[in-house]
């Protein structure tokens, strides 16, 4: 059986969010089967709540927040990222802040912080969310589409008329059946434009954006000192969001991800169109390891135990 994954013990990060600035206190604890990743913003009284879901999402201004009621929690993409692409189903989040700290811009630091608190195998079998129906969103030369798969692959074009992103491979796939999540997709930091951050900063975005977070570029070149961590750090990155955004269903997808010019907005948008055609998924989980679909074995193969 291939089982849901919770953390062995409670681990907890300080940061600055990206957008407002401000210091954020983060913990993360384990949580009981079937829970899924459930937000909690502790500084509110009484304590607000926010399981993880699409219908949830109202901010896609350069991220992707929850929001319920007055109370908000921005930018929750990267850790989603990170706690989908380590296999974890259940889990607490709490934060003193409306936003998660963005760290250094990438999902490496969660990764960190999920691995020190080490995984707890629960006695439950992990639920899929498997597309049997091609489903597609287009918002006019933007689209993105998710079609029948035995695995999770994602592949990603960007186009940006930039010579530093140009440079780069702006066409990529991932696929988990043969990359690692925490070594080929984690590190890809988010990045953005100098000329666009005083128009941010007037709409009270990017305040805590600094080069100790984001890949940040003039008209012409990158100005972080150490350059790129991975050739195609620009698309990877949009994949590493697109795993986040994606796992607000609360559950590990199996299907092939494609999108062109997408972004959290457009991630989410094919999440509820997905959702709300029943006939397009349906739940499963492999109670024995034989019925495993081969190319989903690589992928479980390398969860952490």
């Amino acid at each position: 059986m291939i089982r849901q994954r919770t953390l062995k013990s409670i681990v907890k990060a300080t940061g600055v969010g990206l957008h407002g600035g401000q210091r954020v206190e983060l913990c993360l604890r384990p949580a009981p089967v079937d829970t899924g990743i459930v937000f909690f913003r502790v500084d509110l009284d009484p304590v607000v709540e926010m399981p993880a879901d699409p219908y949830s999402v109202v901010d896609t201004r350069l991220c992707s927040g929850l929001q319920k009621g007055p109370a908000k929690i921005g930018t929750v993409e990267h850790l989603m990222s990170a706690l989908a692409g380590l296999g974890v189903d259940n889990c607490y989040v709490e934060v003193d802040a409306p936003e998660i700290p963005i760290l250094d811009g990438s999902a490496a630091p969660f990764v960190f912080l999920l691995q020190s608190a080490g995984f707890q195998v629960q006695d439950a079998p992990k639920r899929f969310l498997r597309v049997i129906k091609t489903v597609e969103y287009r918002d006019g030369d933007k689209w993105v589409k998710l079609e029948p798969y035995d695995g999770f692959r994602l592949s990603f074009a960007i186009h940006f008329n930039h010579p530093a992103v140009d440079s780069t491979q702006t066409n990529v796939t991932v696929d988990f059946a043969h990359q690692v999540y925490a070594r080929d997709v984690a590190r890809a930091r988010t990045f953005g434009f100098m000329q666009e951050v005083e128009a941010m900063r007037n709409m009270g975005l990017a305040l805590g954006g600094s080069l100790d977070n984001a890949i940040v570029m003039d008209e012409h070149r990158i100005l972080n000192p150490y350059g790129l961590r991975y050739e195609d750090e620009f698309a990877k990155h949009k994949i590493l969001d697109a795993i986040g955004d994606l796992y607000l269903a609360n559950h590990p997808l199996l299907a092939a991800y494609s999108a062109n010019k997408a972004g959290h907005a457009l991630n989410n948008q094919i999440l509820r169109v997905l959702l709300e055609d029943k006939s397009a998924w349906e739940i499963v989980s492999f109670e024995e390891d034989q019925v495993v679909p081969e190319s989903l074995r690589g992928q479980i193969a390398l969860l952490p135990a």
